[in-house]
């Protein structure tokens, strides 16, 4: 089953039981990004935006892309940010066995992509909690603007224990820093790129 058709929208969504069995979860503990130690502050809210092209085998044989790919490329723009902030999801798991771990995701398919169409994928952080950071996604075309994905993604830090099961940890205060000061980076390559966003309200 492909991604997207025409106009169709497509909701998918993954409950996160497995967390609040360890208490993962926090249920009331977040804020937005401009917090902190309970405190309001007048920060923005950071955005990374990757430009990819749909690669060959990416789509089906109408050339609409498969939608588990979509979801990979709001995790690839992820991924690419962490590195960019100097926090590499592989050194974390290198480090200390601690990583970013999905929670809870819900999005939906709008538009079609195809084999060689550009596309602007865009995160922004939306709420930071003790252990989790939640995600607003969104995929459009680069050259026709229109809209192809949208939703919200949950990630939890979390630890690798020795025997596979994962326990929920606090967000690192440096690695929260440097989120928060993600709209100061300039060094970045033309086809992607922070941004710092007015604080919704």
């Amino acid at each position: 089953m492909a991604g997207s058709f025409g106009r169709s929208s497509i909701g998918v969504s993954f409950d996160c039981t497995r967390w609040r069995s360890f208490g993962g979860l926090p249920s009331a503990e977040c804020c937005s990004l401009g917090r902190s130690s309970g405190t309001t502050e007048g920060r923005g809210m950071a955005m990374y935006w990757k430009e990819i092209t749909v690669n060959w085998g990416e789509s089906d044989p109408f050339g609409l892309v498969y939608y588990p790919r979509i979801v990979a490329w709001f995790n690839d723009t992820e991924h690419e940010l962490f590195r960019i902030i100097g926090f590499p999801i592989e050194q974390m798991i290198k480090n200390d066995r601690t990583t970013f771990v999905m929670g809870e995701i819900h999005f939906r398919f709008i538009g079609p992509a195809a084999y060689g169409d550009r596309i602007v994928t865009t995160i922004t952080l939306a709420e930071v909690g003790e252990h989790t950071l939640h995600w607003n996604c969104k995929a459009k075309n680069a050259v026709s603007g229109a809209p192809v994905s949208e939703g919200r993604a949950t990630r939890v830090y979390a630890r690798i224990n020795e025997d596979g099961t994962l326990k929920a940890q606090a967000i690192p205060d440096e690695m929260l820093k440097a989120l928060r000061e993600l709209g100061d980076l300039k060094h970045l390559r033309s086809n992607s790129g922070p941004t710092k966003l007015p604080a919704e309200r």
